[in-house]
């Protein structure tokens, strides 16, 4: 335990201690929901990695962002599970600020990444004939790459910013991680200069990359409001429903979390919603762009039946 003046060196994360009779039930859904984006992230890397069809920027871009939702739930869910099994998952001072690290590096680098994803679509639809040479294998690593340098700045500045802080009032974090407005509960130092400062580069990443987003959204639906058949329309449409899927999803949650503020909102509300996000989307992702995708389904009908003559064989 924390006290006035003694500075904490380990955190307790109380996780859903309101729900201790489900706390065993808790532990086995969350393990299958964790097993699942495992299963279907490495099978959409994997389907793209070896399908020829699939060598395009569109898959090459997906298949970073399956990455991404297994680092994503690696960060979270394990701990998560931990908690779960102890009924008190006691984290160190060093882990927490690591989990911190890695979390906002990955969510960054996934706004960012979805936002490279709007643009690729942006290029096929809008510039057809300039797409090969705009999306060449050395823009599409650039893209990429700044996706995760920014990332690792924004989480560098912000974990900085975060642990800087003197926590002294108690070590118990009423959260299932590490992660901002619980442990700005736990602060015995001035806090607001830093806050606004950490709120301000979760304003910029979010601002900047949806911005893209649907500034190449509206070049898109120009585009498509300008072809003449209805069966044309669809068809360009259809190249972008996965993505405006994931996009809805992931910034919808993400805005409500980090741009409502601090103030006289429910902790337990914020629990619900992080799970969606930390953990149910990362597993909804392979679907959404399986499900609603023709070339991965046919990929993977192709996959699928290589795996059944090579078993016959």
């Amino acid at each position: 335990m924390a006290g006035n003046g003694t500075a904490v060196t380990e955190f307790v994360l109380l996780g859903f201690q309101l729900w201790a009779e489900l706390q065993t039930g808790l532990f086995f859904v969350f393990l299958l929901l964790y097993l699942i984006t495992l299963g279907g992230n490495l099978g959409v890397m994997a389907l793209v990695q070896s399908d020829p069809r699939l060598q395009t920027p569109m898959y090459f871009f997906l298949s970073h962002l399956s990455f991404l939702d297994i680092c994503y739930a690696s960060v979270i869910v394990p701990q998560l599970l931990e908690t779960l099994r102890s009924d008190k998952g006691t984290i160190t001072f060093e882990r927490c600020a690591t989990q911190f690290f890695f979390f906002t590096l990955c969510a960054s680098a996934e706004c960012f990444l979805l936002a490279v994803m709007a643009y690729d679509r942006y290029v096929a639809v809008c510039k057809p004939l300039l797409y090969a040479s705009a999306m060449t294998p050395q823009a599409r690593l650039g893209l990429v790459a700044g996706a995760y340098g920014g990332a690792a700045v924004n989480s560098v500045v912000r974990t900085g910013c975060t642990f800087s802080i003197s926590f002294c009032k108690s070590n118990h974090v009423d959260f299932f991680f590490c992660d901002l407005p619980p442990l700005l509960k736990l602060a015995c130092s001035e806090t607001r200069p830093r806050e606004r400062l950490i709120y301000l580069l979760a304003f910029l990443v979010i601002a900047t990359s949806v911005s893209v987003i649907l500034i190449s959204y509206l070049f898109i639906l120009r585009a498509i409001l300008k072809i003449r058949s209805a069966g044309g329309k669809a068809k360009t449409f259809s190249t972008c429903a996965s993505h405006i899927t994931a996009v809805v999803l992931f910034f919808g949650t993400l805005i409500f979390i980090y741009l409502k503020g601090n103030m006289g909102k429910s902790l337990w509300e914020d629990k619900i919603v992080s799970v969606f996000y930390t953990v149910v989307i990362p597993m909804l992702n392979p679907l959404i762009y399986s499900l609603r995708n023709k070339e991965v389904k046919e990929a993977l009908k192709r996959a699928l039946s290589r795996m059944k003559v090579s078993r016959v064989e």
